[in-house]
């Protein structure tokens, strides 16, 4: 025998109401075009059921699901969770619904997640990469469905892309730290995805039109605090002279400069410190760390903005929106 409870139905409701299914479903699709005491009544009746309205038929006679796919690397990142909250303030008042994927930062789990959400017929499509495997690149070419990549710049995005020019960032970092007198600046890099490779092309253009050596200390591991420490040990270790570290994210940075002062060094006066992303942690810290300021939030609500401009059918011309980035030298230079 199952004991498990029917989920109510829309009959249920009308029942309960006095009504009939016919009023109950124009209620849901326009609630102003029922009697306001009526309007009441099926509000009441809905929560004391716990009534769930499906939104197949919907589906079905519009072809629109009023969903969207956002995959996210990582869900306990500051950086990602800033443009979540950014996506949402677009798709909620547009009466979006989203479904989430996370993939670590790995083309193959992005590959499963994306073939997931297109089986829920999402509307559209929101990347955090610009680099993926040839099926998911078919797989998007057969939806047929807008998709923005966020975060990046590519040169040939999927459909539409919205973010900044790490290169360029990180160029503009290190050359800070060269003005302030630095010559043995060390990268240190972690998880070794391709923003971090584009913030190395960035560190290695400043180091090298500089005439200075270029030195990179990396790992494949995730971004912690402790691997902060681990990689400045390694760092000092390789090169004694290093005055100067270009973390690829505020994690490394601030583990390395707590490590630095536990040392006994002076912050900056022995070692200058940055990082990316300027999060609150930096702040934090004494001296304020100095990082890389990201446009996080509004890259999520441009890029939500321009995927349901897409869906709607209409068109956009620059199909690479720049957001641009700002220093902050903080007191770590």
């Amino acid at each position: 025998m199952n004991d498990k409870p029917r989920r109510p139905s829309m009959q249920d409701v009308a029942d309960r109401v006095g009504t009939s299914k016919m009023t109950i479903s124009r209620y849901l699709r326009s609630p102003e075009l029922v009697a306001p005491a009526t309007a009441a009544r099926i509000t009441q009746v809905m929560a004391e059921l716990g009534y769930i309205p499906s939104r197949v038929p919907e589906m079905l006679a519009n072809d629109r699901s009023r969903a969207i796919g956002v995959l996210l690397p990582s869900m306990s990142n500051q950086v990602f969770s800033a443009v979540a909250q950014g996506i949402e303030e677009i798709t909620f008042p547009a009466g979006y619904h989203i479904l989430y994927g996370h993939y670590g930062y790995d083309m193959l789990r992005e590959e499963q997640q994306i073939e997931q959400l297109l089986s829920f017929h999402i509307d559209g499509l929101l990347l955090s990469e610009s680099q993926h495997t040839e099926r998911t690149l078919k797989m998007l070419e057969v939806a047929n469905i807008p998709v923005v990549e966020m975060m990046e710049l590519p040169a040939r995005p999927i459909d539409q892309a919205v973010g900044l020019d790490h290169a360029a960032a990180a160029y503009a970092m290190v050359e800070a730290m060269i003005a302030r007198g630095r010559r043995h600046i060390v990268y240190l890099a972690a998880r070794l995805d391709y923003r971090t490779q584009l913030r190395e092309q960035g560190y290695r253009q400043a180091m090298t039109q500089a005439n200075l050596p270029c030195q990179i200390v990396q790992t494949n591991a995730s971004s912690t605090f402790s691997l902060g420490a681990q990689l400045l040990t390694q760092a000092q270790r390789g090169v004694p002279e290093v005055d100067g570290l270009f973390c690829t994210n505020d994690d490394i940075a601030a583990g390395a400069l707590l490590a630095a002062q536990a040392q006994g060094l002076q912050i900056p006066r022995d070692l200058s410190i940055a990082g990316v992303n300027h999060l609150d942690i930096g702040l934090a810290l004494q001296p304020q760390l100095a990082s890389i300021m990201t446009p996080r939030h509004e890259i999520g609500r441009q890029s939500a903005q321009r995927l349901i401009a897409r869906i709607n059918g209409e068109q956009i011309d620059q199909a690479v929106l720049d957001l641009g980035f700002e220093l902050f030298l903080g007191g770590s230079l």
